[in-house]
């Protein structure tokens, strides 16, 4: 099978997990503590990501500047689509509990919501299929933590839009279409970088870690703080430190 399928398919079973957290969420009764502690422990899980399997390989393919520009540049373009989505009404997409606006209450949330669904899971998948092209196969440690931290945030959301109104349509229409996406972007991620230097791959990864910490730090956390408390930062280093273990036992 070519290299560009299997990055897609890949990224197909790491966006797999959004739904079946979306179907968890939505269809289950599920104590808001524990989804609090999934929240702290996928946030852990793509911290470590970020860290060992993004920066990491970032540095040593392209070196401090482009990966620091690319992390910066990440951020802060993660950060502005953000505000902008969050004045239309999806600042608490991943929020549980009744905090997301409902149509009612803002109009057109809706779309903002599922856009913004959509700016959270895009930079995790291309790094899949960016792990792909030094020729050794998928990255296993990065599909898994990207797999592990996917459950809970559609989880979450999922469980915060059954709160808000929404329909198991909408629901299931907004988390099965990103899970789509995310495959489509793997397989971009694999094949739009494949010829480039390796400083642009390197500031490209920087560019989706720092993307991904500014929606941890944005999304994640304060879902998860909001009702485990004081036990959020030890569940959080549980989830750091089973990724940490996924990637130097892999080795």
């Amino acid at each position: 099978m070519p290299t560009w399928a299997m990055a897609g398919i890949w990224g197909g079973v790491a966006g797999s997990a959004l739904l079946i957290g979306a179907m968890i969420g939505f269809f289950a009764r599920v104590p808001q503590r524990l989804i609090a502690a999934v929240m702290a422990f996928g946030s852990g899980v793509l911290v470590s990501a970020v860290s060992f399997d993004l920066m990491e390989v970032a540095w040593k393919r392209g070196g401090f500047a482009s990966t620091a520009a690319g992390f910066i540049g990440g951020a802060a373009v993660y950060t502005a689509a953000n505000v902008y989505l969050s004045r239309r009404g999806a600042r608490h997409r991943k929020r549980s509990q009744g905090l997301q606006a409902s149509e009612k209450d803002k109009e057109g949330s809706g779309v903002a919501i599922a856009i913004g669904a959509l700016l959270d899971g895009i930079p995790e998948s291309m790094v899949i299929g960016i792990s792909m092209l030094e020729g050794t196969g998928v990255s296993a440690v990065v599909v898994a933590a990207i797999f592990l931290s996917n459950i809970p945030e559609g989880l979450s959301s999922a469980a915060g839009m059954k709160n808000a109104g929404r329909g198991v349509g909408y629901a299931m229409g907004v988390w099965g279409g990103i899970a789509l996406a995310s495959a489509v972007a793997a397989l971009v991620g694999y094949t739009l970088f494949r010829d480039v230097p390796q400083e642009v791959v390197a500031a490209t990864m920087a560019v989706a870690a720092g993307a991904i910490l500014a929606m941890i730090a944005d999304t994640l956390i304060p879902e998860a703080f909001a009702e485990a408390h004081d036990y959020t930062g030890l569940v959080t280093v549980a989830g750091f430190l089973t990724a940490f273990a996924l990637e130097k036992l892999a080795v």
